[in-house]
Order: C-alpha cells, then structure tokens, then sequence
C-alpha cells in the first residue's frame, strides 16, 4: 500500500473525524487511513529527524505508517487520539537502529561551538551532521542514557506525549514511565552541568 495525503474528493467529515473513528472506517475503506497520514506525518518525521537524522526519516515516517496500516484491525477504537499509538511503533523502528542513533548523538555532541564571524562553517558542519537543532550539549547527554529511559525522555520532550501517552506508546505503566523519566532527568541534568533538563523541548521546538 502506497500511504499519502487524501485526495481532493476528501469529505470534510473525514477531517473531522476522531483517530478512533477514522481508523475504524478504514477497516472497511482502507482509502480513509491516508486521513490519519495527512494529520500526523509531519510530527513523525521530524521525531524520527532528530532521534535518526534527515537521512533515515523519511523511510522511518513511511514505514511508520505502513505498519500502522497493517495493524489497524487491531486499533483499540477506546482511544480517540492515535499520536501514542504511532508515536509507539515510531519508537519500536528506532530500537532498530540503536547503535546508529548513539552514534548520532555522539557525533553532534563533537561538532565545533559556533562561534561570532564564523556562523556559515558551524551551520555548514551541522547540515552535514543532520543536526537538526540538537545542541552539542544535550547530544552528548542523550548519548549517555539508556535505550529505555532516551524513548522515555524523548516521546514526553519531542513526540509532546503526557505520561499517560508515553505508557500507551510504550505498552507500560505510568509508574514505569514517571520512574523511568525521574531516572533520565536525574541523569540529564548532571551531564548538563544541573541546567533544566527538560528545557530542551522549547529549545528545539523548530528543529
């Protein structure tokens, strides 16, 4: 299946429709799924851009949603809002390519601090790394973490999921969530010399 934007002849009701709703008449009209591509493919690629760098985030995006695809029947239509559970098997791709990620971050945590009159060589360097806004600061930080607790902090700071959210997309309590994140703030704000390690959401908002 070839998932993209809907077409012209989109009836406003499919816009306006919940997740849940539009996921279940899919069922029946695989063509409606393309409403929930067209909704929430944007905020997929750019979690994949920054976790795997521009390179691997528009197969990521795209297997995302293919796989969602195949697992619709299984939707639970209890829940309006489908962001958790993409933002979920985006997470479960990214557990494939762990060590890439670490590398990626390691790599940006290496890259020179831009400094006045020579803004064009530091952003060249950055393009080149797929930066994408990371600081060099918070690279190295998010290097440091666990697999576990980097999904935790990531799917709250970058994906926007509350705790509640970030349980669903991962298929464990909240407990297990506030504990995990706790755990990684803990961590983060060391590495980063005892700044606020959850500034960074703002920080990068654009990235």
């Amino acid at each position: 299946m070839t998932v993209g934007p809907p077409g012209v002849g989109t009836r406003d009701k499919d816009r306006e429709d919940s997740d849940a709703r539009v996921i279940e008449r899919s069922w029946d009209e695989p063509e409606l799924f393309a409403v929930l591509y067209d909704r929430y493919a944007d905020a997929v690629h750019r979690y994949a851009a920054r976790r795997l760098g521009p390179e691997a985030a528009e197969d990521l995006t795209a297997e995302t949603f293919f796989t969602a695809f195949q697992r619709r029947h299984t939707y639970d239509p209890g829940r309006a809002d489908a962001r958790p559970w993409l933002f979920g098997i985006a997470t479960n791709l990214v557990g494939r390519h762990r060590r890439a990620e670490a590398r990626r971050f390691k790599a940006l945590s290496r890259l020179p601090v831009p400094v006045e009159h020579e803004e064009p060589v530091a952003d060249r360097a950055v393009a080149r790394a797929g930066a994408t806004g990371v600081r060099r600061d918070l690279a190295a930080a998010l290097a440091g973490l666990s697999a576990r607790h980097r999904d935790v902090v990531l799917l709250v700071a970058w994906a926007g999921l509350d705790y509640e959210e970030a349980a669903q997309a991962l298929g464990v309590p909240v407990g297990t969530i506030r504990s995990r994140l706790n755990r990684a703030r803990g961590r983060l704000r060391e590495a980063l010399g005892g700044s606020d390690p959850t500034a960074f959401r703002e920080a990068d908002a654009h990235a």
